[in-house]
């Protein structure tokens, strides 16, 4: 599942994180479904961040790799985000599911610098952990049925590695059936 990556605990390494999702594993709840400890990290080559040159380089299945797309919206003039976590085998249905889940008229994806700015990552390796804490994290039920999945960091330089319905017991995480349709 994990390839040639070398892991460890993601929260004895901050230097591997984003320091948004540093702190939303230092705030991990006891009574998670799954343990801080099972939330793992391996360094990477930021140059081979993007999902098929990491997959490729790291011997890591497309079936196994997650990818969190950050999507926006309008509605009354405010914009709406949201995350979709989808496995890299399909492609968000932004304008169908995930804008009915924004309620708005039009989604997108976001721009790349608004995106940045507004969850502290970087550009290839936002990740659903450690999220603005007001957005929907939308999570294609596919993704909750993988054993083990493989998502961004917050940073290029590593990845996380986790069991798949960990990610659907994040805080504002909703499972939805259909996000993604296959790629």
């Amino acid at each position: 599942m994990m390839g040639t990556l070398k892991t460890e605990p993601a929260r004895t390494r901050p230097d591997l994180l984003a320091p948004p999702v540093a702190a939303a594993l230092g705030e991990w709840p006891a009574d998670a479904p799954v343990d801080v400890d099972e939330v793992l990290v391996a360094p990477i080559d930021a140059e081979l961040a993007d999902t098929a040159a990491f997959c490729a380089a790291y011997d890591v299945g497309l079936d196994v790799s997650a990818n969190c797309v950050v999507v926006a919206g309008k509605r009354e003039g405010v914009v709406r985000y949201a995350a979709c976590i989808i496995l890299a085998t399909t492609r968000a249905d932004v304008n169908g599911v995930a804008r009915r889940a924004l309620d708005v008229r039009k989604a997108s994806f976001a721009p790349m610098a608004d995106a940045v700015e507004l969850t502290g990552m970087e550009y290839g390796g936002i990740t659903p952990i450690g999220l603005p804490a007001a957005w929907p994290i939308l999570v294609d039920s596919r993704v909750i049925a993988t054993p083990h999945v493989i998502i961004g960091s917050g940073v290029r330089h590593s990845k996380i590695a986790l069991p798949g319905p960990a990610l659907g017991a994040l805080p504002n995480a909703r499972v939805v059936e259909e996000l993604a349709r296959p790629a």
